[in-house]
């Protein structure tokens, strides 16, 4: 029996086993329970890197060496023995800039770290456990997706001649290293600015964000932070658990629940299932701020804003009045990503190769796919929508509220519609609510007739921005 249960533990984890009396007592499984402890080691240790490792007194090799160590150590305890391929991916893409020619890295570090990603998230899902969302080392390696093709876009523009962005042209292996295996983002993230990291390490971060030598504590965003974080676990535990985004696919559920309950469940599970990500988003950031890494500059009060690299607007989510404020305030830091490497670069399309890329990043499942190929006509028509009737409700105070509400509502019913998928994951249970129940047939009408609007309105779709 002790040795069913230790194969059942590991089954659950291609990490360590060693929390699994944790997650059995909790009934969190054990792949959460790995990442949890590990961000919160990882918080422990910002504060240390940050009092103990200060720039003054420790030289750069040693930090980032430190931060190095630590991240692999951390993604190590996760997953086991397939960070291996987390370690892979960095080392090829290294070679390619350590190699390359500058007119050409950025291609073949977009096909190398793109193809690496899409083949281990084919195994991942098709092979081992399709339909079931789990924490894996695929987290990761979008995160060094994101930073490794970044970076090469920014050797191949030359921005270290006008921004000085390496010391020398190329950056040195044990930088890159740590810039992108670092325990501050390595299992989260979010994607930063290279030259902004290498300013973090050698102690110029504060200086050049604030102009002038003293750091200030994180102490205060970083309680802050915490408590958000505190609060979305709490919601989690009790509002999501209580509203499973599963149950819109029971059978039962859609053949016998009435079209209201129906389109307010799907509403309301979809708001809730919001939270577990905005408590990684802004722990991730908490993280970060403990090390003293993540100042923008001063607010117009005169005080330090610490949301550099935020990757969450939580009140800006909540508030949003239009498809596009949504997605700004959604994953920001991935965001700049997809402008930069894709949205301002292609000729043409730039929306719907936009979304492609998007769903390619976040993996195979099917659901992904609905979910950014929805998006895509989604967003064409709010647009056309918002340039060609949002002045005529500006007249007054009232009426701009009373316009205000309604996109707010219709905003986030487009936003539960185009997102059930992505939580869905499979087949399956996607084309069951979505193409049967009532409730998203009236929804696919009113966005077929919005984008017919568009179409009449502005023929040349998508070169609006």
């Amino acid at each position: 029996n002790a040795v069913m249960e230790e194969e059942s533990v590991t089954f659950r984890t291609t990490g360590s086993a060693r929390l699994g009396p944790v997650s059995d007592f909790t009934g969190i499984p054990l792949d959460q329970v790995n990442f949890l402890a590990c961000q919160f080691f990882a918080l422990l240790a910002a504060f240390w890197f940050r009092l103990y490792l200060r720039p003054q007194y420790t030289s750069p090799v040693i930090r980032h060496a430190v931060a190095t160590i630590l991240g692999i150590s951390v993604v190590s305890f996760c997953f086991g023995w397939y960070a291996m391929h987390i370690l892979l991916l960095v080392f090829a893409c290294y070679g390619i800039l350590a190699w390359g020619r500058a007119d050409n890295i950025h291609s073949y570090t977009m096909v190398t770290a793109v193809g690496y990603l899409t083949i281990c998230q084919v195994s991942r899902v098709f092979i081992f456990n399709y339909g079931i969302l789990s924490t894996d080392f695929s987290g990761p390696l979008m995160m060094i997706t994101q930073k490794v093709t970044m970076l090469a876009f920014q050797v191949h523009d030359g921005e270290e001649l006008s921004y000085n962005i390496f010391h020398s042209s190329k950056p040195s292996l044990l930088e890159y290293l740590s810039y992108n295996l670092n325990f501050l983002s390595i299992l989260v993230g979010p994607w930063n600015n290279y030259k902004d990291y290498i300013d973090f390490i050698e102690g110029k971060h504060a200086e050049r964000r604030l102009k002038r030598r003293e750091e200030p504590s994180p102490m205060r965003p970083v309680i802050q932070k915490l408590l958000i974080c505190a609060g979305c676990l709490l919601f989690f535990f009790t509002i999501t658990k209580a509203f499973p985004v599963a149950y819109n696919a029971d059978p039962d559920f859609i053949s016998q629940a009435p079209f209201v309950r129906r389109l307010s469940y799907a509403f309301f599970s979809v708001q809730a299932a919001r939270s577990k990500f905005y408590f990684a988003w802004t722990l991730a950031d908490a993280i970060h701020n403990a090390a003293g890494y993540g100042i923008r500059g001063l607010n117009e009060k005169g005080e330090v804003c610490w949301d550099l690299i935020s990757n969450v607007n939580i009140w800006g989510i909540e508030t949003a009045t239009s498809f596009k404020s949504f997605i700004d305030n959604w994953n920001i830091q991935t965001g700049i990503w997809l402008k930069s490497v894709c949205y301002d670069r292609v000729p043409y399309y730039h929306t719907a190769f936009t979304f492609v890329l998007s769903a390619l990043w976040h993996g195979v499942y099917p659901g992904y796919y609905f979910t950014f190929l929805t998006g895509i006509p989604v967003t064409l028509a709010a647009r056309a929508m918002r340039r060609n009737f949002r002045h005529h409700f500006l007249c007054s105070h009232w009426v701009k509220l009373a316009y205000d509400l309604v996109t707010w509502a219709a905003t986030h019913l487009a936003i539960c519609y185009t997102v059930m998928p992505f939580l869905l994951l499979a087949v399956e249970p996607t084309f069951h609510p979505l193409l049967f129940a009532a409730p998203f047939k009236l929804h696919q009408v009113g966005l077929e007739a919005s984008v017919h609007s568009h179409f009449k309105i502005s023929p040349e779709m998508f070169n609006l921005m």
